[in-house]
């Protein structure tokens, strides 16, 4: 799995000019799902973006985690972190997961992260969606699932 994940005061997510997702301050995550992911890689993702320590504290210092302030979730589905632009002009989408597959491991992360996170929203998977947000800081992440210990 691939994401970038951005720390927002707003975001909302629309599709066919009908917000599909709206949350206040948080994280929107634009999740990649690769060929070889997994339900476990799935689990590791969501414990490792929603407990990542990117919010102030009292004192100014990043120390919280989206769990300690409480803060919402905008999940985008996002095939396309899997380019592979080596060649060309053209980009390969040849190590993305399969569209099936894809959806079910997306739909999985939503659903982990619900357990842990009082709002969770997000697109529609598959869809021309328009995304609008409000970066806080900016603050933005890159996490590949192969490189978390």
């Amino acid at each position: 799995m691939k994401a970038v994940i951005q720390r927002v005061c707003h975001a909302t997510v629309t599709v066919e000019q009908e917000i599909v997702g709206d949350i206040k301050q948080g994280l929107l995550v634009f999740l990649g799902v690769g060929k070889e992911d997994t339900k476990a890689d799935v689990e590791k993702f969501v414990d490792k973006t929603i407990g990542l320590r990117i919010f102030a504290d009292q004192d100014g210092k990043t120390n919280l985690s989206l769990q300690d302030m409480g803060g919402e979730l905008l999940v985008v589905s996002q095939f396309t972190l899997y380019a592979d632009c080596k060649k060309g002009r053209r980009p390969s989408f040849i190590n993305a997961g399969e569209p099936e597959k894809a959806e079910q491991l997306y739909e999985y992360f939503i659903e982990c992260a619900k357990e842990k996170i009082k709002k969770v929203e997000h697109g529609a998977f598959g869809a021309d969606m328009k995304v609008d947000l409000l970066n806080d800081g900016p603050f933005t992440i890159v996490l590949d699932s192969r490189e978390l210990a």
